[in-house]
């Protein structure tokens, strides 16, 4: 088939959330009443969600199964308690990963005086059920890569400044968001919550327009 570039941009995604709780969310996939059969997934990536959550504003605990669960905070601080025992507070910088496996219930919630912003990716996991599991990786640094095995994927931060570059890893499958700044790709420019899924991902790079940081999923087909 060779390469293809699919462009979603931000003003795209389907609108959810609360609002009147505090809780605005931006899917970039099918999810919740928003049904699109032909946006289920792309790749191990099931869902991208930026959820913005005001001061005192969460999740309720509920429930997850199969799912690999990965969130970035982009500004604020998330505090996380899950039915495992497990009770973190993730900062920007941090990598989060609740394996929900056979299942699992959790709490996310905006307890600091500052509105919070995150942005929160499900992956499917190669094969259901399994003990949860949870890791935190505090200030992970640029380039290095974050392993999923679980899913058969890698996830990737980039951290550019304008005119800097950086190569997309090649893969069957890629999936770019835009957290912040603006860079180009293949000669397209990718502004604050558009995404690129790359199929068949060989020989790219990203170029900084301003300062910028991307998450860029590596998955395997």
């Amino acid at each position: 088939m060779g390469r293809v570039i699919d462009v979603r941009r931000s003003g795209e995604r389907y609108r959810g959330g609360d609002p009147a709780a505090g809780i605005e969310s931006l899917h970039a996939f099918s999810f919740g009443p928003h049904y699109d059969p032909d946006n289920l997934r792309f790749g191990a990536v099931i869902a991208c969600n930026e959820e913005r959550l005001a001061p005192g504003a969460g999740f309720d605990e509920h429930p997850h199964s199969h799912t690999e669960i990965v969130t970035w905070v982009v500004s604020g601080e998330l505090t996380h308690r899950d039915s495992a025992g497990h009770e973190s507070v993730v900062r920007p910088g941090d990598v989060q990963r609740l394996s929900s496996a056979g299942g699992v219930r959790h709490v996310e919630r905006n307890d600091g005086a500052e509105p919070l912003v995150f942005v929160q990716m499900w992956l499917a996991p190669l094969s259901p059920g399994g003990d949860p599991a949870y890791e935190i990786v505090h200030g992970i640094a640029d380039s290095t890569p974050y392993a999923v095995p679980e899913a058969g994927a890698m996830l990737h931060v980039r951290r550019l400044g304008a005119g800097e570059r950086t190569a997309v890893p090649d893969g069957a499958y890629v999936y770019i968001h835009a957290v912040r700044g603006e860079v180009l790709l293949d000669g397209t420019e990718l502004g604050p919550g558009d995404s690129a899924r790359l199929t068949d991902a060989k020989d790219l790079e990203a170029v900084g327009v301003s300062a910028a940081e991307l998450l860029i999923w590596e998955m395997a087909g």
